[in-house]
């Protein structure tokens, strides 16, 4: 499958992805899985970008796509890719139809989750991730809680709660997704690739989301 993935923060993205990764062996692209890639790597576009993440600036438009250019031309992209949270723009949407048509890539269609706002607010207030910048995993104190130490399943260190998943914080976030990234619906829906899922529960989201492709 060729797909990108759209939804506000907290609507499930990261674990559709994942999911459908293993479905058919796609691989799963993130924004920030690209540069981490290319800084670790050394490349000569890694340590550009890496120039612009240490001052804390946000690294150029031009400059990501043509790290996403190196990566969609990798031999693991054969199978497939899920864009997991890119585009964020309308100018990065119409940067990204430029360089599929020049590498001669199709996507299938463009997936926007749908969840109600009280849900993603619930979502996002029971996280917890782990300290620890060499794991990472993420719980949800509800569905999939840590130990009841608080401390992280897989490494035994302290599971909190990010600055940027307070109230305050989300509603922030989803006000700069709404300003930002949600126009991204129109333009794709203009393009005659958009189509929505209801996501509430990951697996049935998947589920309807593998139906679509086999219907194409």
């Amino acid at each position: 499958m060729r797909i990108v993935l759209l939804g506000a923060p907290g609507a499930g993205k990261g674990t559709v992805a994942k999911l459908l990764s293993e479905f058919d062996g796609s691989v799963q692209i993130s924004t920030g899985d690209i540069l981490r890639a290319a800084v670790k790597d050394g490349t000569d576009l890694g340590r550009e970008a890496k120039d612009y993440m240490d001052r804390g600036d946000l690294v150029p438009d031009a400059l990501i796509m043509k790290i996403m250019e190196e990566r969609l031309q990798k031999p693991d992209c054969g199978k497939g890719f899920i864009l997991d949270g890119f585009p964020r723009t309308i100018l990065q949407a119409e940067a990204l139809k430029t360089l599929l048509e020049r590498l001669k890539i199709k996507l299938d269609f463009v997936v926007n989750l749908e969840v109600p706002k009280d849900v993603i607010l619930d979502r996002l207030t029971t996280r917890r991730t782990c300290s620890n910048p060499e794991c990472q995993e993420i719980y949800n104190i509800k569905s999939n809680p840590p130990t009841a130490a608080g401390t992280c399943k897989k490494c035994g260190s302290p599971v909190i709660q990010r600055d940027d998943e307070t109230v305050a914080a989300i509603n922030n976030r989803l006000e700069t997704y709404n300003e930002k990234t949600a126009p991204l619906i129109g333009f794709y829906e203009r393009e005659g690739l958009l189509k929505n899922f209801l996501s509430l529960q990951s697996k049935e989201t998947v589920a309807e989301i593998e139906k679509s492709l086999k219907n194409k």
